[in-house]
């Protein structure tokens, strides 16, 4: 075991270049219907009264305004959440195939320990993404993980209240990544990012 720093990295034998595969992602979040999703947000906007009501006629219109206004805020907010949940669903889905590969390798099949999938040792798989700085945009790679392991699937807009998704999906999502990242068993060890290549492809 190698420490760098207050790091440590799992030795790795040989001097040999592992090829990881490709880290296939989605570049955004599409919606079949959104002006279903906008009414869905409006639903929101309406029943949490974000809103106080309005007394004359000019002043209702001006309200009407600021909700339709708030419901396209809150469908943005939500837009990011599916996003990071999309990301995360691809990352998991690399590690999976990281495992297969590590798994065919005999230099590396000793690195993963055969545990309940998916394991938190496999948070080292994440850090190897940050360590190799690979392109991800306005993601959170954390986050993004996080809310995949909090959800199966993406949940619909109307399963979140207003403020889950103005001000609270951002720790939701990061305390989920970093509770799962502390179960990895002492001591904890990081993928040297010299030794793999790994590519991203848009999808």
């Amino acid at each position: 075991m190698e420490i760098i720093g207050d790091r440590r990295f799992v030795e790795i034998p040989g001097d040999r270049l592992h090829e990881l595969p490709p880290l296939l992602v989605h570049h955004a979040y599409h919606f079949k219907r959104l002006d279903k999703i906008v009414d869905m947000a409006a639903e929101i906007v309406e029943s949490e009264d974000m809103l106080a009501e309005a007394a004359i006629d000019e002043e209702m219109l001006a309200l009407d305004r600021r909700k339709l206004d708030l419901a396209i805020n809150l469908v943005e907010h939500y837009k990011g959440l599916l996003l990071h949940w999309r990301w995360g669903d691809d990352i998991i889905e690399w590690i999976r195939q990281c495992e297969i590969t590590f798994e065919s390798r005999q230099e590396l099949r000793h690195l993963l320990r055969g545990d309940l999938w998916p394991h938190a040792g496999r948070s080292s798989f994440v850090q190897l993404l940050e360590d190799k700085a690979v392109p991800h945009e306005d993601v959170n790679l954390e986050k993004a993980v996080g809310l995949r392991l909090t959800f199966r699937q993406p949940p619909p807009i109307g399963c979140f209240s207003n403020q889950f998704l103005f001000y609270l999906n951002d720790t939701v999502g990061s305390t989920a990544y970093q509770t799962w990242a502390s179960r990895n068993p002492s001591p904890v060890s990081d993928l040297p990012p010299e030794r793999f290549t790994v590519q991203v492809v848009t999808m």
